[in-house]
């Protein structure tokens, strides 16, 4: 079974047993967050075929990683399996999957 994970200096803040991969991202579901790091934004994108997308930053022990996540709360009809899940910047986030 996929497993994937995402740290922020060896911080974890997401787990998930399953999850979507769009476009070289993970996307990990809504309930594998831990959403005390987790800080609504008011940063907004627009995808083509995703739809607008909706931003986090991330606090962890007092270091924030702003517009570090991003989810789609009203995603196009082709992104509905994404709604809410979060995909992170890999910049700013260690992700991994098994």
């Amino acid at each position: 079974m996929p497993h994937a994970t995402a740290k922020v200096n060896g911080t974890l803040i997401a787990d998930a047993d399953s999850y979507e991969v769009v476009e070289g991202n993970i996307y990990f579901p809504p309930s594998s967050i831990k959403s005390e790091y987790f800080k609504k934004t008011d940063t907004s994108t627009h995808c083509p075929w995703k739809g607008d997308a909706s931003y986090y930053t991330i606090d962890v022990e007092g270091k924030e990683l702003k517009d570090a996540a991003w989810y789609y709360p009203s995603p196009l009809d082709k992104a509905k399996n994404i709604k809410d899940y979060v995909a992170f910047y890999k910049n700013k986030v260690d992700i991994s999957k098994e």
